[in-house]
Formats: structure tokens, sequence, C-alpha cells
């Protein structure tokens, strides 16, 4: 049985349709790439997310997979990222009110997602500092439209 907590990420199930743009590594910037999202239970406590691009983006990754999971005790989200270079990283995550978060505080860079959620459409963008949070650049915007 799913908590009440997890329920709420149900809004994320299907297919999507993706489209990043205005990322520093692409030339030029603007460039939109257009991508594919799997979001799926597994079981009752997981959800698991799936996304490709489908264009050319350098160095940047093109596959990734995330799980999103929660801690009951601790009340809080935890999503276990890999991508196809073999990076495998752990964001704390929130999901409130529309609003979708990923954030990691580590030694070799900070990185936050921050996603307003509707029913139909994620509207996000992908940020990452190199002076512990002091200071943000955008990476990417990431639009999923349902399929």
């Amino acid at each position: 049985m799913r908590s009440e907590a997890m329920e709420q990420l149900d809004v994320l199930v299907g297919e999507w349709r993706t489209t990043l743009s205005n990322a520093w590594f692409l030339d030029p910037p603007e460039q939109e790439v257009p991508g594919a999202a799997t979001v799926e239970w597994l079981g009752d406590v997981f959800v698991v997310f799936r996304w490709t691009i489908q264009g050319d983006v350098g160095s940047a990754t093109s596959e990734m997979v995330m799980v999103l999971g929660r801690s009951d005790p601790q009340d809080a989200y935890t999503a276990l990222y890999k991508d196809e270079r073999g990076v495998c990283r752990v964001f704390a995550m929130t999901f409130t009110d529309g609003r979708w978060t990923l954030v990691r505080e580590d030694a070799d860079m900070f990185q936050r997602f921050v996603a307003d959620v509707a029913p139909d459409r994620v509207a996000a963008r992908w940020e990452a500092s190199d002076d512990r949070g002091a200071t943000w650049r955008k990476d990417f915007d990431l639009v999923f439209d349902r399929a």
C-alpha cells in the first residue's frame, strides 16, 4: 500500500516528450533537443524515472535513471541517480504544492533541479554551483509534456 506522501508522485507517472534548451554546453545554447521519459511505479514504494535525449548534447549525458523513494521515519524523499557515464548520485528531494526539487551538496559540486509540476507539463531547470552554493549557474531548461 502506497503512503500518502508517495501517492503525490503519481502525477509524474506516464510517458513524456521532453525538450532540453538554453544549455550552456550546446552550440547554439538556445538549440532545442528532443527526448522522451517514462515514469512508472516499482511496487508501491518507488517511482522509476527514465529519460533519454534524442540528439547531440556533446559531453552531457544522454540517458539517465532516477529512483524516487521516501524515508518515512525521516519524513524525507530521496532520489538515486545514475547515467550512462557511470555517474551515481544521491539527491535530497521535496515534492510539495506543485514544486519538485532535487538537491545535492557534494564535495565535487552542488546541483539542484527545480520544477513546477502540472498534470500534463513539468517545467524545470538544472543548476550547478562550483562554490558550495554561493552562486548558481543554469545548466539547462527541461520541459516534460505528457505524450
